[in-house]
């Protein structure tokens, strides 16, 4: 039986910097992030994306110094988002199966300058689709699961066969996982993980993201046809068992810090390695209470990014990776 006040005093525990260390249950360690780059054609480009400050978009030649920062710091992978030109944009998203896209062009880049370096890709249609959306759509403007699950399994390859370490489905079709795992094994690439988006919720906070990859005002109509409902978490754990039993090495749920309940349910029921994406709406937020002199700019990163840990994550996808890196180094 615990003692009571006064023989117990929970100060005790917080009395000192080095008690309050000592005593932490959870840590942020570089090896927790993935850094998300947007990638853009041209050369020498930096296009600061508006609605992130402090984000851009890089070209191909400016990915090797940006992969060697990462790994520096002790950031084991780096996610890629392509803003594909508008004039490769397309009904059928071909431009996701050219073996010379901009995403197999960013993974070469980054390889030839750190080998060692994690590389994950998305694996979806969006930013290669002149609608939008996340795969093919018949004529009233629904997406087609069965045919957007054939493209999709095509670009994983593409990107496999480029040298991706990770795919990451994170179109929500039913059935992609299990779809592209037998590819990737009938292909020879028994060594590229699945991180599958298993709980994406359609959710209000990708503004952001959608400039980075030049599909916002793109959209017809909306995602909640294929994307999950913010109010469901019992349908999320069922979408989490349905893509580990076909195949995902890892689960992810997006959004973050709003789904931190989902996280730790998924921790707690399946005990995979479970990621969260701190997504491009919370990155936003945190800029902008610190531009307001609302908050601590570093307080706020590191204690968003502690949640998750806390909640169970595996890891987490932020735009914060290389400043959280520096603050914790």
């Amino acid at each position: 039986m615990s003692a009571s006040f006064p023989h117990l005093r929970m100060r005790r525990g917080r009395s000192s910097a080095w008690m309050r260390s000592m005593l932490a249950e959870n840590r942020l360690h570089p090896s927790d992030f993935i850094w998300p780059l947007f990638v853009c054609d041209g050369r020498d480009c930096d296009e600061p994306i508006g609605s992130l400050p402090g984000v851009s978009r890089w070209s191909i030649d400016k990915l090797g110094a940006k992969a060697r920062e990462a790994a520096n710091l002790g950031i084991p992978c780096i996610a890629l988002f392509p803003n594909t030109p508008t004039d490769l944009r397309t009904d059928d998203a071909r431009e996701a199966l050219n073996s010379g896209n901009l995403i197999c062009q960013a993974i070469k880049a980054i390889k030839d300058a750190v080998p060692d370096i994690g590389v994950l890709t998305d694996v979806a249609l969006d930013p290669y689709t002149s609608h939008g959306h996340d795969g093919i759509v018949d004529i009233a403007g629904n997406v087609i699961n069965d045919d957007t699950v054939e493209v999709l399994v095509r670009q994983a390859l593409v990107q496999a066969e480029a040298g991706a370490d990770i795919v990451a489905p994170s179109d929500m079709m039913d059935g992609r996982v299990a779809a592209i795992r037998a590819a990737l094994e009938d292909e020879g690439h028994q060594n590229v993980a699945i991180m599958a988006y298993a709980a994406k919720y359609a959710s209000a906070f990708y503004g952001p993201f959608r400039e980075a990859v030049g599909s916002l005002g793109r959209l017809k109509g909306d995602k909640r046809g294929y994307q999950m409902n913010p109010a469901n978490i019992e349908e999320a754990l069922r979408e989490v068992e349905l893509d580990l039993a076909e195949g995902a090495d890892f689960v992810m749920v997006k959004p973050g810090l709003p789904y931190l309940d989902v996280v730790a349910r998924v921790k707690d029921a399946f005990g995979v390695p479970t990621f969260a994406y701190q997504v491009s709406g919370e990155y936003a937020m945190i800029e902008a209470v610190a531009a307001a002199g609302a908050g601590d700019r570093d307080a706020l990163i590191l204690e968003t990014l502690l949640a998750f840990k806390r909640a169970g994550a595996t890891g987490v996808l932020t735009y914060h990776a290389v400043d959280a890196a520096r603050l914790i180094s």
